[in-house]
């Protein structure tokens, strides 16, 4: 202890920010006399108070009596763990703390032990205090939108909504983004019954979004999905698996990296938008003709992730392989589980090699590889017609017996290679 001692306050405060707990940091002043004040300077400070049998008066009172002691001339993080025992009364006193001692980011995340509680309401005073956020997320909780004020985060740049409800619906979800006019990066992961159906997203500012919707109740005669307008936007991650519509206002003229695994058919639009992406990773529903603009090619692409879990992907592979003259790296994956009622692909020979074949491809890897006839045939074609490789990689499921992995292994070495400096690797 004498030599950490030794350290400068600077490391000595890192370190006190990287304990579970503002409880435990305040327990480190009876170390030392070194150590006695050193915990009213950390700049990060985590409250846990998800366990059971709290009283949260008395945890709000030691809240605000640990911010009075606290002397740090700015708070980067104050972070609240907080159990579904935990009232929506006993909220505000918090989020004053925070707006008292003009905290940067916020985080509320509300731990639940099953989906049968009472869910914790964020008050009102959210959004009309805490002006100086730069960062909030906020975890299974719901967000009212009975606002006496109109909602304002004019410094907010990172803003993750996880698990939420909004009573306000479409409307109150729309205000709350169009709230933060300086918005850098927007994380929204919807659940069941959340009462927003289209997804609303038109940030000029917006550099990195993040859209999952892996669970949505359709209701009649109202569209879901989502509508993007994000013309800065440099990363994008959509997960749509419920068959909503899409809708993307504007070109993506920044875009360097883009994940799109959703469900409906009609990819024209969203495609188009990501031309000029240098990494994709791509999971399209079966669509016998993969739709993205005709002409349109993927110049800057060299980075492509494919999922086989649904039946055209040997047409979605081939076409975007034909499009991609620049591509360096090639991954092909098993995401998702297999439907089983939906057939297998086949595969047919193209009439032409690819030009990224034939000139740019040094990487290629396979993850979740099983060793069925069409993929057999895929990886045949890419090893025997890509001339600059220099690595490929198969790595079978980990469900493979031993024995089968060995016959799969015999198998992939007998394949030519057209590569002459192409390691090929089994593993």
């Amino acid at each position: 202890m004498d030599r950490i001692s030794q350290l400068h306050d600077e490391l000595l405060l890192g370190i006190l920010s990287s304990l579970p707990t503002a409880k435990d940091v305040a327990a480190t002043m009876v170390l030392s006399k070194r150590w006695r004040f050193l915990w009213m300077m950390v700049p990060r400070l985590v409250y846990n108070a998800c366990y059971q049998d709290i009283d949260y008066g008395r945890f709000s009172t030691f809240v605000n009596r640990f911010l009075l002691l606290h002397k740090a001339p700015l708070i980067d993080t104050l972070h609240f763990k907080i159990g579904n025992a935990c009232s929506s009364g006993d909220i505000p006193a918090l989020i004053r703390a925070a707006d008292e001692r003009c905290v940067h980011e916020l985080i509320i995340e509300i731990f639940t032990p099953n989906s049968n509680y009472t869910p914790v309401t964020l008050p009102r005073s959210l959004f009309t205090w805490c002006k100086m956020l730069v960062t909030l997320t906020l975890r299974n909780a719901v967000l009212t939108d009975d606002v006496t004020y109109p909602v304002s985060f004019p410094s907010l740049k990172n803003l993750s909504l996880i698990s939420m409800k909004y009573p306000g619906g479409d409307d109150f979800f729309n205000t709350l983004i169009s709230s933060c006019p300086i918005l850098e990066e927007l994380v929204v992961k919807q659940i069941l019954n959340d009462n927003v159906s289209m997804v609303t997203v038109r940030v000029p500012s917006l550099k990195r979004l993040v859209l999952n919707q892996e669970v949505k109740n359709a209701v009649n005669g109202i569209a879901n999905g989502f509508v993007i307008n994000t013309p800065s936007l440099e990363c994008m991650d959509i997960v749509d698996l419920t068959n909503g519509c899409h809708i993307v206002e504007n070109d993506m003229p920044n875009i360097v990296k883009a994940k799109v695994d959703i469900f409906h058919p009609q990819t024209e639009q969203l495609l188009g938008s990501i031309t000029l992406a240098k990494y994709l990773h791509l999971c399209l529903p079966t669509s016998k003709n993969v739709s993205y603009p005709a002409g349109n090619v993927f110049n800057r692409l060299v980075h492509l992730r494919i999922c086989t879990c649904e039946t055209e992907w040997i047409n979605l592979l081939m076409r975007m392989l034909r499009n991609s003259p620049s591509l360096q790296v090639l991954e092909i994956e098993q995401a998702h589980f297999l439907r089983s009622y939906q057939p297998r692909p086949c595969w047919s020979e193209p009439s032409s090699i690819p030009e990224c074949l034939i000139c740019n491809l040094e990487t290629f890897k396979w993850e979740h590889y099983y060793g069925a006839e069409e993929e057999k045939e895929v990886a045949a074609f890419i090893l025997r017609s890509t001339i600059s490789l220099k690595k490929a990689t198969i790595i079978p499921h980990k469900s493979i017996f031993e024995d089968k992995k060995l016959e799969m292994h015999k198998e992939l070495s007998l394949l030519p290679i057209c590569s002459p400096v192409c390691q090929l690797v089994f593993s």
